[in-house]
C-alpha cells in the first residue's frame, strides 16, 4: 500500500515539475527539505501527532515552508499533510528522485557481494553495467553480505540479477525435490 501511495504521489509531484521545466529545481528542493528534516525530527513527530488538529498541521506548514521554497513544493507539501499522508513523504520523494534520475539517465545500482570488493573490481562492475544498460552514468551502492556465499547480486531498479552461490544451491536443490517426488 506504501509503494503505491508513493508512487502515485511522487509521479503527480514529477508531472508537475516536469510540465514547469522544474525538475531539477525541485530536486534540489527536495533534497534540502530532507536534510532539514532529517535534522529535525521533533518537526515530523509533530506533523504526525495524533493530538495535533489537521488544520493546525496545515497552518504549521505553511508558517513553516511558505518562502522557504517554490509555491508548487509547498502546495505538494500542503495537499501531503492535507490527506494525512506526511509519514509517507520520504518514500514520494525518494520515488520523485528515482525518476528524475532515470529522465537523467543515472542508474542506480546495488551490488551485493559476499566479501568487500577492491575499488578496481567496483569501477569494473560500473563499467559492465554501463556497457548493459541503457544509462549514461551509474550510481553504485556496494554491500556484503556473506549469506550469498558467493557470486554477486545486482539490483537496478525493480531488475535484479542474482548470480550468487546461495541461489545456485536453493535452485538445484528444487530441481533434486522435484526429481524426487516426481
Amino acid at each position: 500500500m506504501a509503494k503505491l501511495i508513493s508512487g502515485t504521489y511522487g509521479e503527480a509531484l514529477y508531472e508537475v515539475a516536469r510540465e514547469g521545466n522544474q525538475t531539477a529545481q525541485l530536486l534540489g528542493e527536495i533534497r534540502e527539505l530532507r536534510k532539514i528534516l532529517e535534522e529535525n525530527p521533533d518537526f515530523t513527530k509533530l506533523m504526525l501527532h495524533p493530538s495535533v488538529s489537521k488544520p493546525e498541521k496545515l497552518e504549521i506548514a505553511e508558517k513553516v515552508f511558505r518562502g522557504r521554497m517554490s509555491d508548487e513544493l509547498v502546495g505538494f507539501v500542503m495537499t501531503v499533510v492535507d490527506k494525512e499522508r506526511f509519514s509517507e513523504l520520504e518514500d514520494i520523494f525518494d520515488y520523485y528522485i528515482a525518476k528524475v534520475k532515470e529522465e537523467q539517465g543515472i542508474g542506480v545500482a546495488y551490488v551485493t557481494t559476499p566479501e568487500r570488493i577492491d575499488v578496481v573490481t567496483q569501477k569494473e562492475v560500473e563499467r559492465k553495467l554501463l556497457e548493459t544498460t541503457s544509462y549514461r552514468e551509474m550510481e553504485m551502492h556496494f554491500q556484503t553480505d556473506p549469506s550469498i556465499i558467493g557470486g554477486i547480486v545486482i539490483r537496478i531498479g525493480d531488475r535484479v540479477a542474482d548470480a550468487s552461490v546461495r541461489t545456485r544451491i536453493n535452485d538445484l536443490t528444487r530441481q533434486l525435490l522435484d526429481i524426487q517426488l516426481g
